[in-house]
């Protein structure tokens, strides 16, 4: 209950927040309409109306909720109202690209610590990439794959892929040099090879910090996702909802999409946590 506490009190203190926000931005248009009728709205009647508006500046939470709970509950998987629906179209190119992405990383975090040349050429490259935004590289990734027939998932999976590479390179690159000096030099003594310190100390050594960059990793999978469905003017996925949301000015919906988002995210970051504390106990790094 300790522990919950704090949680339930911020989360409350957020929600209280959001319906001041709600009201505050919603009465406008309350107070627009009533001058149209020629009549006066007070503060109790306008409170209320904010509330229900059908297309609010700003969605009160138990519209938000609702917009989900029809999202998904009131529609048939197979719909293209659903959001499980487009969940899983956004999903399947966040799980293809997250494994691209994770499988690059790790390659290029072994040959940076095994090569001084790839170490001195490869990380800045890798590092200078993550300056660029992905809203302006993502169309041009989009217009090359369609120019020699790369259509349909794998062109949002390659930008999916492009998010989450950095975070598994940085976070391998760290790992793989964790062991100290003694470390390594011990396994000399024991004339190990490279390919034996590899594989019985650094890449053990290195499975906390590769399960740290693979949870933010498959966060920004998600993310270039739904970046790579707003350029193709995407009839199906988050991005697909986020943007006809936006075409119509239906805020419920485009909150709706944002928060089947975060959830899907969420458990995504909870699957690789579990994956982490089940392999790190088995390799005796937890309890």
């Amino acid at each position: 209950m300790r522990s919950i506490l704090p949680v339930l009190t911020v989360v409350a203190v957020i929600v209280a927040l959001w319906y001041g926000a709600a009201a505050a931005m919603n009465a406008q248009w309350v107070r627009d309409q009533a001058a149209r009728a020629g009549t006066e709205v007070s503060l109790a009647q306008i409170l209320p109306r904010t509330m229900s508006q059908e297309r609010p500046v700003l969605p009160a939470p138990h519209q938000v909720a609702q917009g989900l709970w029809e999202g998904v509950a009131g529609q048939k998987i197979t719909s293209k109202r659903s959001l499980v629906y487009h969940g899983w179209i956004t999903l399947s190119a966040t799980l293809l690209g997250f494994g691209i992405g994770t499988g690059l990383g790790i390659l290029l975090a072994i040959g940076i610590i095994h090569n001084r040349a790839m170490d001195q050429s490869v990380m800045p490259w890798a590092i200078a990439s993550q300056t660029i935004p992905i809203l302006a590289i993502a169309p041009m990734i989009i217009v090359v794959l369609n120019s020699i027939g790369v259509s349909g998932l794998l062109p949002k999976a390659v930008i999916s892929a492009y998010l989450s590479f950095f975070p598994v390179v940085v976070g391998m690159v760290k790992g793989l040099r964790s062991p100290d000096a003694m470390q390594l030099d011990l396994l000399s003594t024991y004339n190990a090879s490279r390919a034996q310190a590899f594989w019985k100390l650094r890449l053990p050594a290195s499975m906390p910090y590769l399960f740290a960059s693979l949870k933010v990793g498959i966060a920004a999978s998600l993310v270039g996702a739904i970046v790579g469905e707003l350029p193709t003017g995407a009839v199906a996925g988050l991005g697909a909802r986020l943007l006809s949301g936006s075409y119509y000015g239906q805020t419920i919906q485009i909150w709706s999409a944002l928060f089947a988002a975060a959830i899907v995210a969420a458990a995504l970051v909870g699957i690789v946590g579990a994956i982490q504390a089940r392999v790190l106990r088995r390799m005796g790094m937890a309890r």
